[in-house]
C-alpha cells in the first residue's frame, strides 16, 4: 500500500540507539522511503521517487595506494570514492562530496589512484575521527569505534558497491541545474580533496552532516591547494552543530565533542584562529569558527534540525523519563512548551548566523524545517515540489550563490509558517 506522504519521510526498522544516540543513515533513509512507498502526493507521483528509480548509479572505487600511506578504514581496509567525470563547460570543474563521516585515523596526504587524477589529494588528517552516525555524528569512545569496524561506517568491506548520484550529485540538469555536467566525486571514509595545477576553474568542497561540519572547518585549507585565479567555494548542509543546552539543562553534544577531541587529539588539526583563544572543544562549534573563514562559504539549514533535536536537545539521556519521546520523533506531537524550547533553539541558529551572513561573499539559507541534509535528497535539492522559501528552492539558491547571479540571505518565517518542509518523520515500535 502507497504512503501518502506529503511533507515528511518515515525511518523504521533501520535506525538504532546507541550510548544514547539515535544512529540512522541518510542514505539509507532515503532508499527506504522510496523503495516502500513511491511517494504520492495528492494522488501524483512525488518526484523523488521517479528521479530515485532513474538514478545514475556510481560504482564504489577504492583507493590502492591508501594502505601504504596508513590512511585506512577503522578495519585497515582501503577508503574509496564515487566518482562521476563532466563534461562540456563542467569538464574542468570539481564538486567534491564529503560523507557523512571521515576516517579514524588519517595522518598522512595521500595520492587517489592515478586513474583517476594525480593531483587530486586528501587532506592532512583533517578531522581524523569523524564518522556517519545518524546523519552527522562521531565515534567519541572506542566502543563506537570497535563497534563500527563491522558496519559500513569504518569498513569499506561493508559500503555500497553502487550509490545514486541524486540532489546536488545528479547528472540531469533538469534534477540539478548548475552542477550537473561537473565532475562530481562523493569521498567515502576520507577527509577531503584538493586539486593542484591550472586546469581547474571552478570548485565546491561541499558535505552534509559531519562532512558540512567538515567543510566549514577545513574551507581554507581547500581555497589554498588551487590557483587564486580559480573560484573556490565551499557549502556545509547540516553543519552547523549548536552548543546548546540540552533539555535536562546539560550539555549532551560538547560532552560527546569533548569525547571526540580527546580520543584522538584532533586540537591539532582545529583552525589555530579559533584554538588560540578558545578550548579545542568549543572550536569543534561552527559558531565559533564561521566568521573567520575567509573562502566564500553557504551554510544551509533547517532551523530545527532533526538530528540535534534527536541526539542534542533531547535524547533519551537528557529524557529519562520519556517525556520528549513522542516530540523527539514527530514534531506534530510536541506540546506547545516543547515548541517554545525549539523556537528557542532557532533563535540560537539565527544568533550563530547573525555575524557571518554579514559578509557579502556568504551565502545563507535557513528553512523551518524538521529536516537534516536537503542537498544530496532530490526532493529536498530540486523537485516538482521541493522546499522553497520565497520562491527560491535550495538548489537555485546555492547555483545563485556560486555564480554570483545573486546575493542570498534567506532566513524562513518560524514554524509552522512553511508549508513547503519534507519534514522528517520516524516511526519506532
Amino acid at each position: 500500500m502507497k504512503l501518502l506522504l506529503v511533507s515528511f519521510v518515515v525511518l523504521t526498522a533501520f535506525g538504532k540507539w546507541v550510548d544514547g544516540f539515535l544512529e540512522f543513515n541518510e542514505t539509507e533513509l532515503y532508499q527506504i522511503e522510496n523503495y516502500r512507498s513511491g511517494n504520492v502526493s495528492n494522488g501524483s507521483v512525488y518526484g523523488i521517487s521517479k528521479a530515485y528509480d532513474n538514478a545514475l548509479m556510481v560504482g564504489l572505487t577504492l583507493i590502492q595506494s591508501a594502505r601504504a600511506k596508513g590512511a585506512v578504514c577503522l578495519d585497515g581496509t582501503l577508503p574509496g570514492y564515487h566518482l562521476h567525470r563532466g563534461y562540456g563547460s563542467g569538464a574542468n570543474s570539481w564538486l567534491i562530496q564529503l560523507e557523512h563521516y571521515i576516517l579514524c585515523d588519517i595522518r598522512t596526504m595521500i595520492f587517489i589512484d592515478d586513474n583517476l587524477c594525480s593531483s587530486l589529494l586528501y587532506y592532512r588528517g583533517l578531522m581524523a575521527l569523524l564518522h556517519q552516525f545518524g546523519g552527522g555524528g562521531w565515534c567519541n569512545n572506542v566502543r563506537n569505534c570497535v563497534y563500527r569496524k563491522k558496519t559500513r561506517r569504518g569498513s569499506s568491506w561493508y559500503m555500497e558497491k553502487q550509490i545514486a548520484f541524486t540532489g546536488i550529485l545528479s547528472n540531469k540538469a533538469q534534477e540539478n541545474p548548475d552542477f550537473f555536467n561537473w565532475n562530481r566525486v562523493k569521498l567515502r571514509y576520507c577527509d577531503g580533496a584538493s586539486f593542484t595545477g591550472d586546469s581547474e576553474n571552478k570548485a565546491l568542497l561541499s558535505g552534509c552532516s559531519a562532512g558540512g561540519l567538515a567543510s566549514i572547518l577545513h574551507c581554507d585549507e581547500f581555497r589554498d591547494f588551487f590557483p587564486r585565479t580559480t573560484r573556490v567555494k565551499c557549502l556545509s548542509d547540516a553543519g552547523l552543530f549548536l552548543d546548546a543546552v540540552d533539555v535536562s539543562g546539560g550539555h549532551t553534544l560538547r560532552n560527546l565533542y569533548s569525547g571526540v577531541v580527546g580520543l584522538q587529539g584532533v586540537q591539532n588539526n582545529l583552525p589555530r584562529i579559533c584554538t588560540n583563544h578558545l578550548d579545542p572543544t568549543s572550536c569543534f562549534f561552527p559558531q565559533n569558527i564561521i566568521r573567520q573563514v575567509r573562502t566564500p562559504l553557504f551554510i544551509l539549514n533547517a532551523a530545527y534540525d532533526s538530528w540535534q533535536i534527536q541526539s542534542s536537545l533531547a535524547p533519551p539521556s537528557a529524557d529519562p523519563h520519556g517525556h520528549w519521546h513522542d516530540c523527539r520523533l514527530n514534531h506534530a506531537k510536541c506540546s506547545a512548551s516543547q515548541i517554545r524550547f525549539l523556537q528557542g533553539f532557532r533563535n540560537q541558529v539565527l544568533k550563530a548566523v547573525r555575524g557571518f551572513s554579514m559578509s557579502k561573499q556568504n551565502g545563507l539559507f535557513i528553512n523551518s524545517c524538521f529536516a537534516h541534509c536537503q542537498t544530496e535528497r532530490q526532493d529536498t535539492w530540486f523537485a516538482d515540489d521541493s522546499p522553497v522559501v520565497g520562491n527560491k528552492a535550495i538548489a537555485i539558491a546555492v547555483g545563485d550563490w556560486y555564480f554570483d547571479r545573486s546575493g542570498i540571505k534567506i532566513v524562513d518565517c518560524p514554524y509552522p509558517c512553511d508549508k513547503t518542509c519534507h519534514n522528517l518523520v520516524f516511526q519506532r515500535a
